[in-house]
Formats: C-alpha cells, structure tokens, sequence
C-alpha cells in the first residue's frame, strides 16, 4: 500500500511538472520581470503597491498562457528537433496534445480579464501580444513584427498599468526589446543550424552562410547597445545605469565579435545564453536601481 501512494505521489508531481513546462516558467518568468520592472520605471521607482502587484499576476498569466498555446502550435515541430524533441508534448508526456489547451486559454481569459482591470491600454496590449504570439511560431517565424510585438507586450503591459500613456522613454524600452530579440532568437538558430534545416525551416539565417549571418547579428549587437545609451538620456538614469549598461553592451558586442570571427556554433550558444537573464534581465534590473538609489 505505501509503494502504491508512493507510485501515485510521484505521477501527479510528475503530471504537474509537465504542464508547468508546457507554460515555459523561465522564459514566462523573464517576460514577468521585465514587465514589472517597466512598471517600476513608470512609476519613478514607487509604483502604487496593488497596481504592481495585479500587473504582476496579469503578465505572468498572460505569459504563461501565450507560452503554452505556442507550445501546443509547435508540438510537431518540436519533435522533428533534437533540441526540443524531448518537451512534454512532442514527446507525448500530455497526450492527446489537446489536454493542455483549458489550462493556457482559460490563463490567457483570465490575463485578459485582470488587464481590463488595470486599463483598457493594457487590454489591447495584451489582446496584440498573445496574438502575434500565436501567430509567431516556428513554422512560420518571424522576427518582424509577430515576434517584436509578442515580445514588447509585458513591457507595454507594465508600463500602462501604471503610466497609461505613451512617452519617448516607453518607445525606448519597446525598440531595445525589438534590436535585442533578433540576437535572442538567431544566435539560437545558427547554434543548432543543423537541427533547424532537418527539421525544414529555411528562412532566415538558415537560409545564407553563417558566415554572412553574424555579420547581421553584429549590426542588432551595436543598435543594440545604442539603444540603452540613449535611454540613459531619455530616461534621465544616473551614473549606475550608465557604468551597467556599458558594461552589459560591451559584452554583447564582445560577444558578438567573437562568433563573427570565429563562426564556432558554441559561440553563438553562448551569446544566446547571455542575451536571456545576463543582458536583459540585468539591465532592467539595473534601471530600477538606479532609481531606488540615485533618485
């Protein structure tokens, strides 16, 4: 009897475990983040605590939710990937596929519910993101615009919770999210070329030498690292931000150059790497502290 509950414990943490990796916690949790920190820069560092917290709970349902439904979009993609072939619905962990879509559509209802609650900019945030979201999937990816906009959605979704109108400092933050994302999602690519044309995705950069590729990427590295000085500007930051986010930019662009010159595939897994938590989530982290301390 103890072997049976034991047997019977471990499926369910199991069966949780993998709808919770269907809603993608890390990359869910990194748009949560910098989401919240857009607040907290709306807010000159000290939003209103309930508006903060609610805009917390929306992002990371409305994350979750659009997270899971490209998950269960890309579930045959997936499993022609070596990377990706062993995720909880190409490799029929959740089988029928099907069983996962009440969880992600009722946390994208429920997402959009509570962003009406905070403001109607935020709605319609919301409702642009997780459908450029759905329509942003592998097997028609694109960059521009599905993923910029899908991307910039948290970001838009803090700010208008708190600030509900637009400013230079927003379209910034927006513009750093669409020169960072192609560095995200293509040094991906050219880490695992191989893996993407066996699975017969042939755009771009799979589609020209990798040689010619990361030149383009080392063109978003420099927009780039622009874009976050000129936010120092904008924004008004102090020296924290500005000694960070040359720090930050000056490894990217390092990191960059060096799978320019030496075309290593371990390279580019390497700038994906840091362009996740390393860059972007320390540098919006870096604006909040800058503001708790300085202003």
């Amino acid at each position: 009897m103890v072997t049976n509950y034991r047997l019977g414990e471990i499926t369910i943490y199991q069966t949780v475990k993998n709808y919770i990796e269907v809603l993608k916690p890390r990359e869910s949790g990194l748009l949560t983040f910098i989401g919240v920190c857009a607040a907290i820069v709306a807010g000159n560092g000290y939003p209103p605590l309930n508006l903060l917290f609610l805009a917390l709970v929306t992002i990371l349902l409305a994350s979750a939710g659009a997270n899971g439904l490209t998950n269960y979009l890309d579930r045959d993609v997936d499993a022609r990937m070596q990377r990706t072939r062993n995720r909880a619905l190409p490799s029929k962990r959740i089988y029928p596929p099907e069983k996962v879509l009440p969880l992600t559509i009722g946390l994208v209802i429920v997402g959009l519910a509570l962003a009406w609650q905070l403001h109607p900019l935020v709605l319609v945030a919301d409702l642009i993101g997780t459908t450029a979201a759905v329509i942003w999937r592998k097997r028609i990816t694109c960059v521009f615009p599905q993923g910029v906009l899908a991307s910039c959605t948290p970001v838009l979704m803090g700010w208008f919770a708190i600030e509900p109108t637009f400013s230079w400092e927003i379209i910034l933050l927006c513009l750093l999210i669409a020169v960072w994302l192609p560095l995200h999602v293509w040094s991906v690519m050219v880490a695992n070329r191989d893996d993407y044309l066996g699975a017969g995705m042939s755009y771009f950069p799979m589609n020209i030498k990798v040689k010619e590729a990361v030149k383009v990427l080392l063109v978003f590295g420099l927009v780039l690292y622009a874009a976050s000085m000129a936010l120092y500007f904008i924004g008004g930051f102090g020296w924290l931000y500005l000694v960070l986010a040359n720090l930050l930019g000056i490894m990217m662009v390092y990191g960059i150059s060096r799978l320019v010159i030496s075309g290593i595939s371990q390279n580019a897994w390497r700038l994906y790497k840091l362009s996740a938590f390393p860059y972007l989530g320390l540098i919006f982290l870096t604006m909040c502290l800058d503001i708790w301390l300085l202003k």
